[in-house]
């Protein structure tokens, strides 16, 4: 391991690295955590609904949760609960003149889209759409909505509703031995039967796909995150009258999808985002363009398309002038870069940025952008100014904004930070004078010990500047020893921080059973700017191990660390790292890697990430000049090397990295004779750790913690 030159810098300050409480952060204190999301100024600025995502337990199963989430309306001073019940509710859109509100709820397993008055009314359901309905977008005269269904190929192929002439895509499926789409007009009047003719027998064979006895797959992508999807799913856009009765009108049709429509100023036309070329199978088509259509679906044209680039995010700009997007090469790994243009695509413009923007809100005189982008370890607001490109930074990188909305007259946003995971704020339009309206997670943490991060930053090897945070133990005690966990986050592109809200409940909960924690954001993390993040291109392994083990080791440096009990874990790509570090570095006296990914030719086939092999290493398994490079970057090439005692845990329907990584790793340590536990959780995707069964979130913590402490028990 290269010598690298720590710069200490203490950039995040506190009189203590604790609050007063004593209390100990519990493993079941993740089910108190109330999130405040979905955060929306009404027109007339007078009130705002946001929604708040809880765990609820759930009704038959005691030692289990439901995920709940309903609407909260709120007067800049009060609170209160708009919606209840336990189908949950999602975002809210505003009727033009603030007395309404739309939004989406289950019904019978499908979303549909539900109106409410806000002046003592009841909600009343809008659409009734045997595919469902979501993604409500009020219209800027109040006079429809917007919304989206999703559809599978089959369904579309056969539903006369929505694809009334009966037309076939016109890119092809790719099926094996058919040159064209042409076998797909099926005779209904053949019949199936196993013994009769090769008709009869597709005909027998498509009956046993649609008795779900059978699965053809075709198409490139075809993993799923829980499950493969042999079938593609497509996005169709709706407009329908907000009042009762009123029948949905097809905005989009054929076989491609609309995303992220929103409506011009005058409520004429839609904004959307598709596919570039509409002859490309949609698993091949990486390209995305920027679409605009009459509000009855006539005149539908790309304003913005180019090879090489997906375009995305178009907020048309209150007066109708503008368009913000974001633009991405797809060739590589991409980075969103921000573009200004006028409302018709002409006079594209790229605006300099180092950062992934999202999340754009207009002022209302149309000279300023408001958007989020994840930086140094938060998630700040910023400021685009449009004539001059800009950019302030209006608040801090200690705390992350997860949704916020403007008005003429203030700034209402969802904070999280370390003292509390997620409470409503309202400032000026500068985020200054913030006010807390909220207090959802007030009271459980009342008396909660908290472990307050310490940052630092340290030069690597090739002179980049990564940060990494310190945590102590809650409840420190001077002159005492503790263990050390270093802690990685995946991605590789994630970021992690004060601001960053995932991880909130696991650092304090290991903090409070009595370790100190160290997390980094190395080489190829975002937040740091494009070439930060693409600096770990071909090496996954040691260029980040430098970084992470660096900060380990500085924080190791403490004289309330007892370095025999360093321990290690990270998920995803960090459930790669993991592997990669102990099977180079055996300081740690235990590891435990979650989903990971640890031999990259056989990640190409398992998981539905598999473009990151292209991506990161420049080529394909079978390319000779690439093979040695997925050799010499795979944890499992040095499977024989590890020595630290290993937990490793995969969701059993996890496609995103694929349970076969796992398998392999797992089984050749133990044909080894290693110290080696290997956990699976059954029905668990990739998302467990998120938003998983919770049940099995605590699981998940508490295996982690149980793991170690049979190798440094803290007690």
């Amino acid at each position: 391991m290269k010598k690298t030159l720590l710069l200490l810098v203490l950039t995040f300050s506190h009189v203590a690295f604790s609050q007063k409480g004593k209390e100990k952060i519990l493993v079941t204190d993740m089910t108190k955590i109330k999130q405040v999301a979905s955060v929306s100024i009404a027109p007339d600025g007078k009130k705002a609904i946001y929604a708040l995502r809880t765990n609820e337990s759930n009704e038959t199963d005691k030692l289990d949760f439901d995920y709940r989430s309903h609407l909260w309306l709120t007067d800049f001073q009060t609170v209160k609960q708009l919606t209840r019940g336990t189908e949950s509710v999602g975002a809210a859109t505003w009727s033009a003149d603030s007395k309404q509100i739309a939004f989406s709820r289950n019904v019978k397993g499908k979303s549909q889209i539900f109106l409410m008055p806000l002046d003592g009314g009841e909600a009343f359901q809008l659409t009734d759409f045997k595919y469902g309905a979501s993604n409500p977008q009020w219209s800027p005269d109040g006079s429809k909505i917007l919304f989206s269904i999703n559809v599978t190929f089959s369904d579309l192929l056969k539903d006369s509703l929505i694809n009334p002439s009966k037309k076939l895509p016109s890119w092809s499926i790719e099926k094996a031995g058919f040159k064209t789409n042409d076998f797909l007009k099926t005779d209904k009047k053949v019949k199936a039967n196993p013994n009769g003719s090769i008709e009869e027998i597709r005909a027998y064979l498509e009956k046993d796909v649609e008795d779900k006895k059978a699965k053809v797959i075709t198409r490139l992508n075809f993993q799923g995150e829980s499950t493969t999807e042999p079938e593609i799913r497509f996005n169709l856009l709706f407009v329908i009258d907000a009042k009762e009765g009123a029948k949905p009108v097809q905005l989009t049709k054929g076989f491609w999808s609309y995303n992220g429509g929103s409506w011009s100023a005058d409520s004429k036309k839609i904004y959307a985002s598709s596919g570039r070329d509409s002859l490309q199978h949609p698993d091949r088509e990486l390209n995305a363009s920027i679409v605009l259509l009459n509000a009855d679906g006539s005149g539908i044209k790309q304003i913005i398309a180019e090879k090489g680039i997906s375009y995305n995010s178009a907020t048309p700009s209150p007066d109708g002038k503008l368009l913000i997007a974001t633009m991405s090469k797809t060739d590589w790994l991409g980075f969103n870069q921000i573009i200004l243009a006028s409302a018709d695509g002409s006079n594209k413009t790229i605006v300099t940025f180092d950062r992934a923007a999202n999340n754009f809100e207009w002022t209302d005189d149309s000279k300023f952008v408001y958007f989020t982008a994840s930086s140094n370890g938060g998630v700040p607001v910023y400021k685009l100014d449009v004539q001059t490109k800009k950019i302030e930074k209006l608040s801090d990188y200690d705390t992350g904004i997860s949704s916020f909305d403007i008005s003429k007259e203030r700034i209402l946003f969802a904070k999280t930070e370390v003292k509390n995971p997620s409470e409503l704020y309202t400032a000026d339009l500068l985020m200054k004078n913030a006010v807390k309206l909220s207090a959802h997670n007030d009271e459980w943490l009342q008396n909660k010990a908290l472990s307050f991060p310490e940052k630092r930053v340290y030069k690597n090897s090739k002179g980049q500047s990564v940060e990494y945070w310190i945590m102590k133990p809650a409840n420190f005690e001077a002159g005492k020893k503790y263990p050390l966990l270093l802690n990685m986050h995946g991605g590789p592109t994630a970021m992690w921080g004060p601001g960053e809200a995932s991880m909130w409940h696991e650092f304090q909960y290991f903090c409070s059973q009595g370790y100190g924690l160290v997390y980094a954001n190395p080489r190829g993390s975002g937040g740091y700017g494009k070439d930060f993040q693409f600096s770990n291109y071909q090496d996954w392994g040691n260029g980040p191990t430098e970084d992470v083990l660096a900060a380990t080791s500085d924080a190791a440096k403490a004289s309330w660390v007892d370095t025999s009990k360093q321990v290690i874990t990270g998920g995803s790509y960090a459930g790669y790292l993991t592997a990669w570090i102990i099977s180079h570095d055996h300081r740690f006296k235990a590891a435990f890697a979650q989903r990971g990914v640890y031999e990259l030719s056989t990640f190409m086939g398992e998981g539905n990430a598999w473009r990151l092999t292209p991506n990161y290493f420049g080529g394909y398994p079978w390319e000779s000049n690439i093979k040695p490079i997925l050799e010499r970057e795979s944890p499992y090439t040095y499977v024989d090397k590890i020595k630290t005692p290993f937990l490793i845990k995969h969701g059993e329907n996890d496609l995103r990295t694929g349970v076969i990584q796992s398998e392999m790793m797992y089984k050749s340590l133990k044909i080894m004779g290693k110290e080696v536990e290997y956990v699976r959780m059954p029905g668990g995707t990739h998302e467990l750790s998120r938003t998983g069964n919770v049940r099995q979130k605590i699981d998940r913590m508490l295996r982690i913690y149980e793991f170690f402490e049979r190798y440094i028990g803290v007690k």
